[in-house]
């Protein structure tokens, strides 16, 4: 029997655990069995999860120093039961601030057990000491990123094996057919704005984005406004739209979200994964992003890439306008918006860049968890073989 431990703490590790895991049975049979952390789709996979991942919903440097004290109970119960478990494997998924800090302790205790790292931390970005510190204790990375895996290269990291971004597997979703296509290119144009996934972002965005929409619409600038949420956004949506100048028509869940990046003309985004979601629909964008006063600080002294939109590192140029901070105000942002919304070199650069994305993006025919259960299967095999104790 092989006992594989995984751990992943937000929503978006738990697709990709479950995802992996899902593969992992197909491959082993009944011959696997799943402990660790993990949300409602893992659970689905036939996992039992140590603590509800909910608990570590948490965005901000402040908001973690508030709940430190039950974040770092959180991570000595995971290490105590991965040691507990003595697994065949463990595969830590993203969310690094918790999971790096579990694999680490793991790893002084007993280094026996092999450790993956499902999504790199952003070494590219901000803290590139952290690849070097890594190749201690994690043995394989599994980037979603086709530029990670040099990345991890220069600056001295584990080894690390581009296998795909789950957006490639959701294409189909993201792109219009004929009739929603005529929609994209007819008059008024569709803006998607997309303020944030979480409470925080919200609150920091809200404001701001319906001050640029209502300055682009006294401007005569003519579109029809969309903005898809989740459920358990709604009521913090609706409070803030109270406030604003022009109402854009609400659109709830993942389905009616894909169906509005189909026929959307251009969109207005806050800085994050949605940039490359967005891009793979092909739809021009202007990113923006305003953070706390603690994050800011911070993010203005750690941040080295040239960009921290995902769109313009993968396609290796910095097509997608960003506002950060100080420069995320309306005065700013509606002038690229009118940019984006007409036909202009900017958006056509956009619209040319993101042509790329599928072969600068492209896997072979392995799908991103098939090739990432290749290797954790590969490091299972080469486990046993030596005869390592896992």
């Amino acid at each position: 029997m092989r006992k594989i431990f995984l751990i992943a703490t937000e929503e978006s590790g738990d697709r990709l655990g479950s995802a992996l895991m899902k593969v992992l049975r197909q491959r082993l049979g009944d011959d696997v069995q799943f402990e660790g952390v993990g949300g409602s789709t893992m659970a689905r996979e036939g996992l039992g999860s140590l603590f509800p991942i909910e608990d570590l919903s948490i965005i901000g440097f402040a908001a973690v120093a508030q709940r430190l004290p039950m974040i770092l109970r959180r991570i000595a119960e995971t290490t105590d039961a991965v040691l507990k478990a003595a697994p065949d494997i463990l595969v830590i998924i993203d969310s690094p601030d918790f999971t790096h800090r579990v694999a680490r302790r793991v790893r002084r205790r007993n280094p026996a057990i092999p450790i993956v790292n499902y999504v790199s931390p952003s070494v590219w970005a901000w803290r590139p000491g952290r690849a070097r510190a890594m190749k201690g204790y994690v043995d394989h990375v599994l980037a979603l990123l086709p530029f990670e895996p040099e990345a991890h290269r220069s600056l001295g990291g584990p080894p690390c094996t581009y296998v795909g971004h789950p957006l490639i597997e959701q294409i189909a979703s993201l792109r219009p057919n004929a009739e929603e296509r005529a929609r994209r290119d007819a008059q008024p144009p569709v803006l998607l704005v997309l303020p944030g996934s979480r409470r925080s972002e919200i609150r920091h965005h809200m404001a701001i984005f319906g001050a640029t929409l209502g300055l682009l619409q006294k401007q005569g600038v003519a579109f029809d406004l969309i903005l898809p949420t989740m459920p358990h956004l709604q009521e913090v949506i609706a409070a803030a739209l109270k406030d604003w100048p022009v109402q854009p028509r609400v659109v709830v869940g993942e389905q009616d979200k894909r169906a509005a990046f189909r026929i959307a003309h251009a969109a207005f985004a806050k800085s994050g994964t949605v940039t490359l979601e967005l891009a793979v629909a092909g739809v021009p964008t202007v990113a923006a992003y305003k953070g706390g006063g603690v994050e800011a600080w911070i993010a203005r002294r750690l941040i080295r890439s040239a960009s921290v939109i995902l769109a313009n590192l993968v396609v290796g140029e910095n097509v997608v306008p960003e506002y950060i901070q100080q420069d995320c105000t309306p005065e700013k942002l509606a002038p690229a918006l009118r940019d984006v919304l007409a036909d202009t070199p900017m958006r056509q650069r956009q619209v040319e860049a993101f042509s790329r994305l599928d072969t600068i993006m492209a896997t072979g025919k392995a799908s991103p968890s098939v090739g990432a259960a290749d290797i954790v299967l590969g490091m299972l095999r080469e486990a046993r073989s030596s005869g390592a104790p896992a």
